[in-house]
């Protein structure tokens, strides 16, 4: 299909059968993705409950699918950018699918933790892999609505875990929650059946007549090689340490040492051009995480001891939720659109403060927390739609998927702190305070960095002239 700024028809029409088929692929995708994902949150306390686990501990369980993000997002982006988007995409719908059936069969926390490191690494693959595949498929300047609409499936998501889990646990118990994750294998098998390869890709390979080799820089000589593999189980270890409580007494070293080994690999992956850009779209990402992932991951929790919900009010209250990050989502793809994707993000995050510390001073009145929640998951976590495409302009079609899946999972870490910070917070103060006061002010912080295109901008005083490579080529 020719991409034709002058088309007058309604732009849904403009898409064609082929893209919406490629994205409808996806879309389930990250359904099942965001599905998986948080059965953790959901069935948190019952898990603490049985193993006799503190909350930090039961916190942890969140915070292991991120120890191996990283990970996962660089090789099965790799894999994208060599192999093609569709066949990263059912490698990575295996990988967290097969890992959620795992926890279903976990006999304690440190086998339910393994499971959730299988998790980390699929879902990794799953966001850049279909993010990159929709976005190339789908015509330049409608990109942003590829984007937002594209995550509003992890949103639907969430909300069909919590009706579930409204379900299913009080009459049959958690484990069945996690059985229920082998499905989504069905549909990775459709994907390689059934969906075409993305048309950007496709283009560019052909135009090379090469297989790009986005890993090249790591691997350029074999000591280079040989300490660099060291290095990645080196960071596997620290952050598995840290996150799984043991780091003996050694968790700052260990979280220095994990830094500092992904900031050696971003500048390795950057090159002398782009290693300011690597360092900062991870800086934006991690801040990004830490404001968001606080309320997404110890809601539940926090309905469940402090308000205390019952397992039917605590869906109610999550369908407010998702449903509201959904519509954020499909909103911030207008927006992204209409205004730039930067411009957008900060200006939605910016409102979103206005409803922060509202939705924590709601006790006993489920509508209006649910009306205040609705809200702010909308203008604070729907925004987060037009992370793929903000992040994804970064990096030409050739290096997209493992500079996405990079930068982005490296970032994501900050989901792994975040859940264990909001507990740590929760000690000295109410849980639904620490919630808020991490929320509000890491909110800031990402307003700061996105809105005045941090990366961007250090990008471009390292290397003049660069572009944004999702929006150079405007007819195709």
């Amino acid at each position: 299909m020719v991409d034709d700024d002058r088309d007058r028809r309604p732009w849904y029409r403009q898409i064609g059968k082929a893209r919406w088929k490629a994205f409808g692929g996806a879309w389930i995708g990250y359904l099942l993705d965001g599905f998986d994902f948080v059965l953790i949150t959901l069935v948190l306390t019952e898990v603490a409950e049985e193993f006799g686990l503190d909350p930090v501990e039961a916190a942890s369980l969140v915070s292991a699918a991120f120890v191996t993000r990283w990970l996962g997002g660089a090789v099965l982006g790799a894999i994208g950018d060599r192999y093609g988007r569709r066949k990263a995409m059912v490698v990575s719908i295996w990988l967290f699918s097969l890992g959620t059936l795992a926890c279903g069969f976990a006999w304690n926390y440190e086998s339910l933790f393994a499971a959730r490191l299988v998790i980390g690494l699929g879902m990794a693959g799953e966001y850049s892999a279909s993010a990159t595949y929709v976005m190339e498929s789908w015509p330049a300047r409608l990109r942003g609505r590829a984007s937002g609409f594209l995550v509003s499936g992890y949103s639907m998501g969430t909300v069909l875990a919590a009706e579930v889990y409204s379900v299913i646990v009080p009459e049959h118990g958690w484990r069945w929650m996690f059985y229920l994750g082998v499905l989504p294998v069905v549909v990775a098998l459709w994907v390689r059946r059934a969906l075409p390869e993305a048309e950007d890709w496709e283009e560019a390979v052909a135009e090379t007549a090469t297989r790009p080799g986005p890993f090249r820089p790591l691997f350029t000589g074999r000591r280079r090689a040989g300490v660099n593999m060291l290095l990645a189980a080196l960071a596997l270890a620290s952050l598995f340490g840290v996150f799984a409580g043991r780091s003996g007494g050694a968790t700052v070293a260990l979280s220095v040492l994990a830094g500092t080994i992904m900031v050696v690999f971003a500048v390795q992956l950057g090159g002398r051009s782009g290693w300011t850009l690597h360092l900062g779209l991870i800086v934006t990402v991690f801040a990004a995480f830490l404001y968001s992932w606080p309320i997404q991951a110890l809601l539940p929790t926090y309905l469940k001891t402090e308000l205390g919900y019952t397992p039917e009010q605590v869906a109610q209250v999550l369908y407010y939720a998702g449903f509201g990050t959904m519509a954020g989502c499909w909103m911030s793809g207008f927006t992204g659109d209409r205004f730039g994707p930067s411009r957008a993000y900060a200006w939605t995050l910016s409102a979103s403060l206005a409803f922060v510390f509202p939705v924590f001073a709601v006790q006993d009145d489920l509508p209006l927390l649910g009306v205040l929640l609705f809200v702010l998951q909308a203008l604070g976590f729907g925004v987060s739609g037009l992370l793929p495409r903000y992040i994804g302009g970064h990096f030409p079609t050739v290096r997209r998927a493992a500079g996405l899946g990079f930068t982005y999972n490296v970032g994501a870490l900050g989901g792994a702190v975040a859940p264990v910070l909001g507990t740590r917070l929760a000690q000295g103060m109410t849980l639904g305070t620490a919630l808020a006061v991490l929320t509000f002010g890491l909110s800031l912080a990402v307003v700061v960095l996105v809105g005045f295109d941090v990366p961007r901008r250090l990008h471009r005083w390292n290397e003049p002239g660069a572009v944004d490579h999702l929006g150079e080529r405007k007819n195709r």
